[in-house]
């Protein structure tokens, strides 16, 4: 039986409030649909996701992102979930999240919330089962995680988004009131202190992905909660790397220190910085996910803070992932190729999945 899969980001909301993506559709219908789309092809690839790929793959838990973008970065007219000031970045995460609520009402044979261990226990105990029992399908768990944080308007209002279903927060995307973010340096801010200290003591998991390195810096030495990078590879194996997007050998030790988890992202220009659209896809072969993956192995001595975060249909698509890979399904192929590298049946289970798994157990609510 092939090990269970988790992914650790996925912009789900945005494509589906963006692009009107039904991710209860089979990936070929949704590809259909969309050849007479240009701008979703040209800003976002064809999709790599849907729930029958999820079966396919065994992506037992995805972690469903609430994001927007501040409004210097907005695309097009068509590009909605911008904001130019935190009450309308709270507007749209919370339509985000009613997005999700959404699915779970109409489709819970498909997607289950997961907020507290009893509900990840529930979801893992179908997946643990044999397929025979299940010819349906089985219903993929979703955490909410909250990439950039601007939404959150007042400190105090991180008790609103933990009671509406927030396990996850990361600070930046570029940077915001907080702290710098990608392509935009700086330090924590008092107010991203401050969020900090709240996150901790709401048990909410911290996401150093896309904060700056002096901002990640000081969260490892500042946060007392649990943190993790969902979505980010190690800035010594990205060829020709030099953006603050990826993870510096010191901010990847903080997180091994902290017990955290780290997931690589297979996305071209963040195998080799400087890829472009019109490079063939077969120059970032899939065994280079699986180098960036036993990199952290190796500075960790165990393959126990290793795990996956795609980022799919994240402002890419198949047109910009390894050329081994047609569908989330796909990364089942790095199984062969870690075992390669020496990692046992065990190892793998823990990095496809088992890790992130872990993570869950020991910090979800009861």
């Amino acid at each position: 039986m092939q090990p269970l899969l988790v992914d650790a980001h996925q912009d789900l909301a945005y494509n589906m409030l963006t692009y009107g993506r039904d991710y209860t559709q089979p990936v070929e219908e949704t590809r259909r649909r969309e050849k007479n789309a240009p701008h979703i092809i040209e800003s976002n690839g064809d999709t790599t996701l849907s729930w029958q790929e999820y079966q396919r793959g065994r992506v037992a838990i995805l972690f469903a992102t609430l994001f927007a973008a501040p409004a210097r970065a907005k695309v097009a007219e068509w590009d909605t979930q911008v904001y130019d000031n935190p009450n309308q970045a709270y507007t749209i995460y919370s339509r985000q999240l009613d997005a999700y609520e959404r699915i779970f009402d109409q489709h819970p044979d498909k997607f289950t919330p997961l907020r507290t261990r009893r509900q990840l226990d529930a979801v893992l105990a179908t997946w643990n089962q044999p397929d025979s029992l299940y010819p349906q399908g089985r219903p993929t768990g979703v955490v909410t995680l909250m990439e950039g944080a601007e939404g959150i308007r007042r400190i105090d209002e991180i008790e609103e988004w933990w009671e509406r279903g927030v396990r996850i927060i990361g600070p930046a995307w570029m940077a915001t009131r907080f702290c710098g973010g990608t392509r935009e340096p700086g330090p924590l801010t008092q107010e991203g202190r401050q969020l900090l200290d709240a996150m901790a003591d709401h048990g909410l998991t911290l996401d150093l992905s896309h904060m700056a390195w002096e901002a990640a810096r000081e969260a490892l030495d500042r946060y007392t909660g649990p943190l993790i990078a969902s979505h980010a590879n190690p800035l010594k194996m990205v060829k020709n790397g030099t953006s603050n997007r990826f993870l510096t050998d010191e901010i990847i030790d903080g997180i091994i220190e902290h017990d955290g988890v780290i997931g690589v992202v297979p996305f071209n220009r963040f195998i080799i910085q400087g890829w472009k659209n019109s490079d063939p896809r077969s120059d970032c072969p899939l065994d280079m996910v699986a180098a960036l993956i036993d990199y952290i192995c190796q500075r960790a001595g165990s393959a126990r803070h290793a795990g996956l975060g795609t980022d799919f249909d994240g402002g890419f698509g198949l047109q910009h992932i390894p050329a081994e890979l047609d569908t989330i399904a796909d990364l089942q192929k790095l199984v062969p190729l870690l075992a390669a590298r020496g990692y046992q049946e065990s190892d793998i289970v823990a990095i496809l999945g088992g890790n992130w798994i872990n993570h869950l157990q020991r910090n979800l609510p009861a």
